[in-house]
Formats: C-alpha cells, sequence, structure tokens
C-alpha cells in the first residue's frame, strides 16, 4: 500500500510540475541550442544559446518562445511585417484597430507602434518607451529600444527590441519578463539570439 501511495505521489508531482510550466509540457516544440532555427513563417533564422521552447503565434507572421512560460520570460520574433499591416491578430477591429506598420517609419514610430499595439491588445494604458538607439540587427544598421508596462494588477515587466527595416519589411524580435529577477536573469541569452539573426532571399534596400 505504501508502495502504491508513492507511485501516486509522484505522478501527481510530475502532473503538477508540467501545468506550473508551460515550457515543460511542450518539449516536443523545442528549439535546440546551437542550431540555426527558422523563424515566424519567414526567412529570418537564429541560433539559440540554449534550449527555448515555442509557445504560440501572437500574429501571422510572429512566434514566441519561452523557457519558464509566458508570464516568466517572453521571446517574440516578427518574421517581415509588410506595409499596412499589424503586429498581432485584431481582436476587435471596428471598435480598437490595432496600428498598421508603415515602410516609411523610422526607429522611433516603430518603437511607437509597438507601444501602440500594447495599449490597444492588452487594453492598458501602463506602457512607456524607456530608450531608443541604433543597433545592427541581421547584417544591416537597425535599432535596439528598452520599454516596460504592466496590464492591470500584473507585476511590472520590462522589454527590449532590436530589429530592422529591410526590403521594406520590419524584422523584429522582443524580449520581455518581470522587471525584477528575471529580466536581467535572461536578457543575456536574448542578446545572443538577437546577434545571431539573419536573413536569406531578402532584398535589401
Amino acid at each position: 500500500m505504501k508502495g502504491l501511495l508513492n507511485i501516486i505521489w509522484a505522478l501527481v508531482a510530475i502532473i503538477g510540475l508540467a501545468s506550473a510550466s508551460p515550457a515543460l509540457a511542450q518539449s516536443s516544440r523545442l528549439k535546440a541550442a546551437g542550431v540555426a532555427t527558422a523563424v515566424a513563417k519567414s526567412p529570418l533564422t537564429v541560433t539559440p544559446d540554449k534550449a527555448w521552447n515555442k509557445a504560440g503565434r501572437p500574429g501571422r507572421l510572429s512566434e514566441s518562445w519561452t523557457l519558464d512560460g509566458l508570464t516568466i520570460n517572453e521571446l517574440t520574433f516578427y518574421g517581415g511585417i509588410v506595409d499596412g499591416k499589424t503586429l498581432f491578430r485584431e481582436v476587435d477591429k471596428v471598435n480598437a484597430p490595432l496600428p498598421k506598420f508603415s515602410k516609411t517609419m523610422l526607429a522611433p514610430d516603430i518603437a511607437t507602434l509597438l507601444e501602440s499595439s500594447y495599449r490597444v491588445a492588452l487594453g492598458t494604458s501602463l506602457m512607456q518607451i524607456e530608450s531608443i538607439e541604433p543597433a545592427s540587427f541581421a547584417g544591416t544598421q537597425g535599432f535596439q529600444f528598452t520599454y516596460s508596462f504592466a496590464v492591470q494588477d500584473e507585476v511590472k515587466r520590462r522589454g527590449i527590441a532590436r530589429g530592422a527595416v529591410i526590403g521594406d519589411k520590419l524584422f523584429l524580435v522582443t524580449y520581455e519578463a518581470p522587471r525584477i529577477h528575471y529580466f536581467e536573469r535572461d536578457k543575456d541569452s536574448f542578446d545572443k539570439i538577437a546577434s545571431s539573426a539573419r536573413l536569406a532571399a531578402v532584398k535589401k534596400k
């Protein structure tokens, strides 16, 4: 009887661990370390420095990865957003339309695009761009900006984005995590992944 109880408790612990960590429950969607991987249904590839798990698609040309669950760390790729399209899927196009990308946008405009998109999609006014600076991305001159946001009573989160407009399309990668502890813990992984970004078969203008 004691042996049976031990087995039952072990099974409960395994189920609970998988529920608490979506990344563990999605091992079949593992993105292996050191392997160049195409992301967001696009010619954009990145090489993870550690194993991340694919965790969904916020838009037709985007996908999100996580290490420990999206509330702990979230890495999102936007693979070639074209002129006149949104970053995310529309939720209420009539009453709350999302802002659209324009191929003429500069770095500050793209930071504002992300900010405005979050305000609409997440229903939050607690979104702020903190800094914007030039940065190399996928072999071309791009930009990097940092931001912070919170949704309702959730813990405040910090984010960083790096990307570029290449061939009139927006290629972008963002990383977000709770401001305290978790953001700094995995930021180095974001830096390595963003620095590994490469594009194939995309005409650069």
